[in-house]
C-alpha cells in the first residue's frame, strides 16, 4: 500500500467545489481545507505508486485546481514503535 499527501493550491473560492470533487475519486481518504502557502492538504492510499500517478492525473482535470504537490510517505511511524 502506498500512501502519499497532496499539497494543493486552487482558484480562491473554489476550495470547497474542489473538495467535493476529489471526494468522488477512489484513493482520497481525507481532503481538508488549510490556510498559508497550499488551500487543500489530501491523503491518497493506492496500491502502488502508479495507483497514487493516476489519482493525481484525475487531480489535473479538476476545474480549478492551479498545482499540486506531492509527497509520497517513506517510512510511517505507529504509536506503538517508539517510547513516551
Amino acid at each position: 500500500m502506498t500512501l502519499a499527501f497532496v499539497f494543493l493550491n486552487c482558484d480562491i473560492g473554489t476550495e470547497k467545489a474542489v473538495m467535493g470533487e476529489m471526494n468522488r475519486i477512489s484513493g482520497v481518504s481525507e481532503a481538508i481545507g488549510v490556510s498559508g502557502v497550499y488551500d487543500i492538504v489530501a491523503k491518497l492510499h493506492a496500491d502502488s505508486n502508479g495507483g497514487i500517478t493516476n489519482i493525481l492525473k484525475r487531480f489535473h482535470t479538476i476545474a480549478h485546481v492551479r498545482s499540486c504537490s506531492t509527497m509520497i510517505v517513506a517510512e510511517e511511524l505507529h504509536d506503538w514503535q517508539y517510547d513516551k
